[in-house]
């Protein structure tokens, strides 16, 4: 997979926040074998040497680092983090969050839209949280983002994807642009069924971080991510609506 200039060996992007503990988290990392892990720069910071052990694991671990705007309610107020976060983890990278509704966490696409704008300008390579909208899209790409992150469900509901028609959708008008489900996946079959829909990656945190066993639902996403994928590759038969003997009833023996 091909995000910007990067090229990557997994198509499973981890979160970092939840775990149980921090040694939970690394082993975690390491058995899901992601490459990119997203981190909010609220664990980080640039003057002090608070969160320099968290930020010690994750270089540890070995994996990119995506830092996030997670919490921000404004264009101007995201703008200001990706600048912070950048001289923090010393990367164009940034996970653009604008959020507009308490409840669902669902984006402000107007803000996001805004300050997409300004960071593509800037220099930055986005990574918008976005929704399954097809003209916010075209307009986040305007804006100079090469990649979209549509959600799946709200952030931390582990619902899925709830609206499976437009992520196709999504996928079938721009089909050479990098997509990521991002948010709401709850189970493996979920990032599965993302992944078989033709999605390039999928994006989540709360469903392993705060599964009974990270460790072991970390593998077992980064198994059902790799499953759908290959899936996909191997374009499957289409539905029918009746059956179809897979033997044939011709040269079949006669009473």
């Amino acid at each position: 997979m091909r995000v910007y200039s990067t090229k990557l060996r997994s198509r499973f992007l981890l979160g970092t926040a939840l775990y149980p503990s921090p040694a939970v988290m690394l082993e975690t990392i390491r058995e899901s074998q992601c490459e990119v892990v997203t981190v909010s720069l609220r664990r980080e910071s640039g003057q002090s040497r608070h969160g320099q052990d968290f930020w010690s694991l994750i270089k540890e671990s070995g994996a990119r680092v995506l830092p996030n705007t997670a919490g921000c309610f404004t264009a101007k107020e995201a703008i200001n983090t990706a600048h912070m976060a950048r001289e923090v983890f010393d990367t164009k990278w940034i996970k653009l969050e604008v959020i507009g509704e308490n409840d669902t966490l669902q984006p402000d696409v107007f803000g996001l839209v805004e300050a997409a704008r300004v960071l593509c300008s800037e220099g930055f390579e986005v990574f918008p949280y976005t929704t399954d909208d097809l003209v916010v899209s075209e307009k986040l790409l305007d804006a100079g983002c090469e990649v979209l992150m549509p959600w799946g469900a709200p952030i931390g509901s582990g619902q899925g994807l709830n609206n499976p028609r437009a992520l196709r959708r999504l996928r079938a008008h721009f089909p050479n642009v990098t997509l990521v489900v991002d948010a709401g996946v709850g189970l493996p079959s979920h990032a599965a069924r993302a992944m078989e829909m033709g999605y390039d990656a999928v994006l989540l945190n709360t469903a392993v971080a705060r599964a009974g066993n990270p460790v072991a639902m970390g593998r077992a996403f980064a198994m059902a991510i790799e499953s759908g994928r290959l899936a996909y590759e191997s374009e499957p038969m289409e539905a029918r609506n009746m059956a179809a003997p897979s033997t044939p009833v011709l040269g079949k023996a006669l009473l």
